[in-house]
């Protein structure tokens, strides 16, 4: 063990306690290498001096020139934490940090003329997030099947776009550059085939579908289906009621989604080490406020003010999430299914009885 590895043990034997927390190993210019939690922060951070060279976390102290770390009043406020601290930082050795193999997200990228497909994490990359689903095939599937009917590109965020609204600059006639354009299956913007705002008409019509508002790649199926079955064309047309059925399989994940959102909003207290309770505020699986569990009649009335603000305050009813609301959510559900007894320590919002219609989502 070298002389640098040596005193980051000592310093962390000598100050560390068995409490939840936070902690950071930093490089040697200060820079975050690593973050991550326990709900006993000096056990686990011993265990890295213990780790196998070969071992991520072997290797990960090698590299080390400082250890820090922050206690947590709970478990989920650590969490909470290192989500956060994750988020700001982006360390190079939390890149898979809370993959969960058996989820995926739709992604509609925020481009000029953007496009949809499926990603196994939420990444940092700009645009709407819909999910957590299962099953990455098969919602694959489904996405292939929307762009087609909704003839939504989707080829390489490199590719260059020439549309209609840009003619003046590209006068030639140009060809699709991929086949599903050539084939009708794309609105081809890359060919000047269609204007920015038809194309973003398209757009709207699949968010749509996403947030379960409309049924329009479902409706132009069953159309399909209607006319091959007219002439005669028996196989395509069942192979339009697979895409159909998995279209409709989607179709009810995100009806569930949007309950298990609407769930997600309560008030949270947690008991805190020490005494340090905390309550949070959630809405829709985000955590929107945090603050000490209040001690005193005005300290519950100042809650209670926060609380009616909040979900008094008018929201849209949307399933797209930005990349840092969809990691929220999914650490907050994920919460809550592994500790269902904790549902136990949530209140539901009670709507200000001065608001008229207002009620908490």
């Amino acid at each position: 063990m070298s002389s640098r590895v040596a005193a980051l043990l000592t310093h962390v034997r000598e100050n560390a306690e068995n409490r939840p927390g936070v902690y950071r190993m930093l490089g040697p210019s200060g820079e975050v290498l690593y973050v991550g939690k326990s709900v006993r922060v000096r056990s686990r951070l011993l265990s890295y001096f213990r780790a196998d060279a070969r071992e991520k976390a072997g290797e990960i102290i090698a590299h080390a020139h400082q250890v820090e770390w922050e206690h947590q009043p709970s478990e989920f406020a650590a969490l909470l934490r290192e989500l956060r601290l994750i988020k700001l930082h982006r360390p190079p050795y939390n890149v898979e940090h809370k993959r969960d193999r058996d989820h995926c997200f739709i992604h509609l990228t925020r481009e000029a003329v953007p496009r949809l497909h499926v990603v196994g994490r939420v990444t940092g990359a700009s645009g709407d997030y819909f999910g957590p689903f299962h099953g990455h095939g098969a919602v694959s599937e489904v996405v292939r099947a929307v762009s087609d009917l909704l003839e939504l590109r989707d080829c390489a965020a490199d590719t260059p776009m020439r549309l209609a609204d840009q003619g003046q600059l590209f006068p030639l006639k140009l060809e699709p550059l991929c086949m599903r354009g050539q084939l009708a299956r794309c609105l081809a913007p890359c060919a000047g085939r269609c204007t920015r705002a038809e194309y973003h008409a398209h757009v709207a019509q699949a968010r749509a579908f996403l947030e379960g508002t409309s049924d329009a790649p479902l409706l132009l199926l069953h159309e399909r289906m209607a006319q091959a079955a007219r002439r005669l064309q028996f196989e395509y047309a069942a192979e339009l009621r697979d895409k159909a059925e998995r279209l409709d399989a989607l179709r009810g994940w995100i009806v569930r989604l949007g309950g298990t959102m609407k769930r997600l909003s309560f008030v949270y207290t947690v008991p805190g080490h020490d005494g340090e309770d905390r309550v949070y505020l959630l809405r829709r699986g985000i955590v929107r406020d945090e603050l000490p569990a209040p001690r005193t009649a005005a300290e519950r009335r100042a809650l209670d003010a926060r609380t009616r603000a909040l979900f008094d305050r008018p929201e849209p009813e949307t399933l797209a999430l930005r990349a840092h609301e969809a990691q929220e959510v999914m650490l907050v559900a994920r919460w809550f299914s592994l500790h269902p007894e904790e549902f136990e320590r949530t209140v539901a919002a009670k709507p200000s009885t001065t608001s008229g219609d207002a009620s908490p989502t």
